[in-house]
């Protein structure tokens, strides 16, 4: 039976899957001990302006992850879940989805309520009550979201362990269409279901409908599940060494509701690959949507495109495929930003215990150097286990700051490594706007610090009062909903693009908002983090103290540029793509 992930038809993610490096639980790497490129200074308490506030109950979000767990710990068990916020039924305010899992058939296991759509209330008017209401049963739904079908409204692509599943939107209710579509993501002939992680919509080749990159994880089925141990006696989860990766697909969307798996063609197919993580982007300002890949103990991809249809892997000379000390991490959420308001761009991904994050920073074309220890990232991250991050300027001073999702795949993992908990507080790193991070989880309130077993985390503006919220998604436990209540609140303003059909939603522009000499640069799209989507258009740019947005500038996906004037700060200014509309 399917165990959902999460992936939005026009913008999303699913399922679930992690992992470890190579060495022993209890062993720290080099890089973290004596003098390395990663020392950096003690850690010290920081004070911040931010402020959060868990609203999960008060704004009515009462689902719950289950994991179908039955005693025997297989691997899938303990890699959910995913969240998705996109706007299913085209009222202009953020809605949530919730990936569930499924129980094993066969066994008699909670097989848990399912996954749950819940449908912002804020924007019904005077005398709503906040929040959101569940509306699963009214949207007909099994899984998530993004517009493939150029109808103007978003579709759902779930992943899973077994076939994925596409759902087309119909006016706010979801109708399977994964076998008329041919989108099961697994690839044609395959003996066996894929076990599906990540995946992004984007436009491969800018014909103006957007294609689905399905990233796959191990070769697992129930039937090979291995006997893997941290003790030498009980059972644990295991790590994707024991088994052989799966190569990502790339369907080709062709106009007509239907997809071609086109991945061979392009480049693309690498059965060694174990992907977790997928984060699109304009990686050499080509005007071409290239692909960051973390893996699971395997080196990481970075397809640039060629612009005829296929993909190089320049992962290696680029310097994201390792690690400094040359090797391969167990990488899982994934996220793109320019850190520093530069041009330049910084790939972070989470990594398992004892190992820290990466931060991936261009030094040069196509050249990006791991820059953690520099940005103060190192220590800080070593022992957590890290799934869902986020770049999400939460203070609204024009500087990203890093959001981590942790929690560690072991329940049992104190009685082999004392100082790491299987529950674990999630960290807010604090941009100071030259590209170092302070860690302020612990005085940002709202019970951020609270250990939690973190999967997904994603971003928006659920409550439109111009700040970001954050959502946590937790392995067998709730999510955290936490509204930012950041006091005084910086400047902002908010740009909808209205794209040209088929892409409405204008997926693969670039953003750049210009205010007090520096421009905060947004990629429209539908990757990052783990197994979850954020919403990114409208784009929110945070402005600091300045009165205006001095301009705006959007490179819409077929590489023409729309230019505005200023734009006062506390506005929302829709810009349309030329010729375009509905």
């Amino acid at each position: 039976m399917p165990r959902p992930g999460l992936v939005l038809a026009c913008s999303l993610f699913g399922a679930a899957a992690c992992g470890e490096g190579d060495a022993p639980a209890n062993e720290v790497p080099e890089y973290a001990v004596g003098r390395s490129v990663y020392a950096t200074d003690a850690i010290q308490a920081v004070s911040t302006s931010i402020r959060l506030e868990d609203v999960t109950q008060e704004w009515a979000v009462a689902f719950r992850h289950a994991t179908g767990a039955f005693g025997e710990k297989w691997m899938p068990e303990t890699m959910g879940s995913g969240v998705a916020i996109f706007d299913y039924d085209g009222d202009g305010w953020p809605d949530l989805y919730f990936v569930n899992s499924t129980g094993w058939e066969g066994r008699g296991e909670d097989r848990g309520a399912g996954p749950r759509l819940y449908r912002n209330r804020f924007g019904d008017g005077p005398g709503a009550e906040p929040g959101f209401s569940d509306v699963t049963a009214e949207a007909g739904l099994g899984a998530w979201a993004a517009d493939y079908d150029g109808d103007g409204d978003q579709d759902l692509y779930v992943t899973a362990v077994g076939d994925n599943r596409l759902y087309r939107n119909d006016g706010g209710r979801f109708t399977d269409v994964t076998a008329v579509a041919g989108a099961k993501g697994n690839g044609p002939g395959a003996a066996d279901p894929a076990w599906s992680t990540a995946a992004a919509w984007f436009d491969a080749d800018r014909d103006g409908w957007l294609d689905l990159l399905v990233c796959n994880y191990v070769d697992w089925t129930p039937e090979t599940d291995l006997f893997f141990s941290r003790d030498g006696v009980n059972k644990s989860y295991a790590t994707p060494e024991e088994y052989e990766g799966e190569s990502c697909r790339l369907l080709k969307n062709d106009g007509s509701g239907k997809f071609t798996d086109v991945t061979e063609t392009a480049g693309l197919l690498n059965a060694e690959g174990k992907s977790l993580g997928i984060a699109v982007d304009d990686f050499n300002d080509d005007g071409w949507p290239d692909v960051a890949v973390a893996n699971d103990t395997y080196p990481n991809f970075l397809y640039i495109n060629q612009g005829d249809g296929t993909f190089a892997d320049a992962g290696l000379d680029a310097g994201i495929a390792f690690d400094r000390s040359g090797r391969a991490r167990a990488g899982m959420g994934i996220d793109v930003a320019d850190i520093t308001n530069r041009g330049q761009l910084s790939i972070a991904i989470g990594n398992f215990s004892n190992e820290a994050v990466s931060l991936y920073t261009a030094i040069g074309p196509l050249t990006f150097q791991d820059l953690a220890g520099t940005a103060g990232l190192t220590r800080p991250t070593l022992l957590p286990l890290t799934f869902g991050l986020r770049f999400a300027d939460l203070s609204s001073d024009g500087n990203v700051d890093l959001v981590l999702g942790n929690g560690h795949i072991e329940p049992e993992i104190r009685r082999v490594q004392g100082d790491v908990d299987f529950e674990q507080a999630p960290i807010l790193f604090q941009n100071d706007g030259r590209g170092k991070f302070m860690d302020v989880g612990s005085g940002v309130g709202g019970g951020f610090a609270e250990p939690i077993v973190a999967r997904g985390v994603a971003t928006s503006d659920l409550d439109r009062d111009g700040d970001l919220d954050l959502v946590f998604t937790a392995n067998g436990g709730a999510p955290k909903v936490l509204r930012n209540d950041t006091a005084p609140p910086g400047a902002w303003v908010r740009v909808r693009l209205r794209g040209s059909a088929p892409n409405f939603h204008a997926i693969g522009s670039i953003v750049k908002v210009f205010a007090g000499g520096v421009a905060r640069r947004f990629y429209v799209g539908v990757s990052g983090s783990y197994l979850s989507q954020s919403e990114t258009n409208p784009v929110l740019a945070g402005l600091g103290d300045a009165v205006q947005a001095d301009s705006i500038s959007v490179r819409w996906p077929d590489g023409e540029t729309t230019m505005t004037g200023p734009v006062a700060a506390g506005t929302q200014i829709e810009i349309q793509q030329p010729g375009g509309g509905r």
